[in-house]
């Protein structure tokens, strides 16, 4: 596979509270802190603490190392080596969009718009924060493939497919258990390859549709770039301007993801604001996609700024005693409510692909699930599961194998003038925004996968 395939996948519950009609953030923190990252089968639920195996090293491999022998060459010839990837399909990758799912369903129980959205521009931000340190590629989704994740105890099940594979584009829908909202949409990544970097804009809509509210979001995700490829530890950078729209009532929220700077000062920096339909700033978001998110009224926001520019600006210490291995470095203003902070990772993170707990439940095959999933399910792909047990040998040649079946597959399709169908999505056109959409086509979760194609 070429190393623009390879490029552009680094970047990449609760009940709700039926009770409460008033939004009160003073307890997002305790509210936060309680969800834990557990994968549930068949009303089961389960924690997996650790992978079978520890990360295969990388120190004796460099990106540098296989460029500088390619040079002159087309970069779509050039192959990266397994040792690169991570033990996850990127179709995998894309549901940890999910991993605070209870933003969601928080932004479900609360009556005002507004605060509808500032809970809602928290899950946009939280959706991309497992990219942090995650420098290891995950595996490209062959055409056809798919991925389910049921989570009975945060109240939702997805279902996601490789629906391209010229250009890769993956879709994806989640839907609530109690039809309380979806969340869909589909990524195609735009690279950039800027020599020590590459920049990936992964084009596609984020759709949030709150049904009882009656309510549709919508938004792109940042750019994302991969720095220090010829040399160096490479680090991740997501930046740009992220708009949400809710197209029932008017109101905008506007998040620019900050670029690090020459000197670093505005790393993982996001802020923005939220207006009503009549253009009326209603609150001021800050913080950091890789920490926290916080919400406050401009007039306070602007007042802080103004003594911040006379050097007397007062700004609370966080307080994140109560919460192990969060390291929060968001300086916080006085009156602020906190709407989103990031779940600690474990503590053996970085031995395990600095996956999150949310993470290392996504492979996992608990007795009696593989013969619920689709034969097209990547839990079922072989060479993801060998780098998963440390098997790097089988995982490459089982790699190789499958890209080859591949191969032969579109070139038999060719050959008939068959042309590739997708099963579970179809292209058409998003309701809220106009434009073309990849929309789930329903019927996944019956379990009739007779006509699914063999992968594998």
């Amino acid at each position: 596979l070429s190393v623009s395939d390879h490029f552009f996948l680094y970047f990449s519950g609760l009940e709700s509270d039926e009770d409460s009609c008033e939004v009160n953030f003073e307890d997002a923190q305790v509210y936060d802190s309680k969800h834990s990252s557990n994968a549930s089968c068949k009303g089961k639920t389960y924690v997996l603490k650790t992978l079978p195996a520890p990360m295969i090293s990388r120190c004796d491999y460099s990106v540098w190392g296989i460029l500088k022998k390619c040079i002159g060459m087309e970069l779509s010839k050039i192959t990266m080596p397994i040792v690169f990837n991570e033990p996850l399909s990127f179709l995998q990758r894309m549901s940890e969009y999910m991993e605070h799912t209870h933003l969601i369903h928080k932004a479900c129980t609360l009556s005002d718009s507004i605060d509808r959205m500032q809970v809602v521009a928290a899950f946009a931000v939280s959706s991309v924060a497992s990219q942090w340190d995650r420098t290891g590629k995950p595996f490209n989704p062959l055409l056809g493939e798919t991925y389910e994740l049921t989570r009975e105890d945060e109240g939702y099940r997805l279902i996601s497919e490789q629906v391209s594979h010229h250009p890769p584009i993956s879709a994806f829908h989640a839907q609530s258990l109690k039809q309380e909202f979806e969340f869909h949409g589909s990524i195609y990544p735009k690279l950039k390859f800027w020599g020590k970097s590459v920049e990936a804009e992964p084009k596609g809509t984020m759709t949030l549709e709150l049904l009882k509210r009656k309510e549709a979001f919508t938004w792109t995700n940042p750019l994302c770039c991969v720095h220090n490829i010829i040399m160096g530890k490479l680090w991740i950078e997501q930046y740009g301007t992220v708009e949400i729209v809710n197209h029932n009532t008017g109101d905008r929220c506007v998040l620019n993801f900050k670029p690090c700077g020459m000197f670093g000062k505005e790393l993982h920096k996001v802020e923005g604001y939220i207006q009503d339909k009549s253009k009326k700033k209603r609150r001021v978001l800050y913080g950091k996609w890789t920490e926290c998110m916080y919400s406050v009224a401009p007039k306070v926001y602007e007042a802080n700024k103004k003594k911040a520019e006379k050097g007397d600006a007062k700004k609370n210490k966080p307080e994140t005693e109560d919460m192990p291995g969060v390291q929060e470095t968001v300086s916080v203003i006085t009156g602020s409510a906190l709407l989103w902070r990031i779940t600690p990772r474990p503590a053996h993170s970085e031995e395990m692909y600095n996956f999150t707990s949310f993470t290392m439940t996504l492979n996992e095959l608990e007795p009696g699930m593989e013969r619920l999933l689709a034969p097209t399910d990547c839990r079922l792909r072989p060479d993801v599961r060998a780098m998963e047990n440390g098997d790097l040998d089988t995982a490459s040649v089982e790699k190789d194998r499958l890209e080859e079946k591949q191969r032969a597959t579109r070139k038999e399709c060719s050959k008939d003038e068959e042309e590739w169908s997708t099963r579970w999505f179809r292209l058409g056109t998003n309701p809220h925004t106009g434009a073309q959409d990849w929309l789930y086509t329903g019927g996944y979760f019956d379990r009739n996968y007779t006509d699914c194609p063999n992968l594998y």
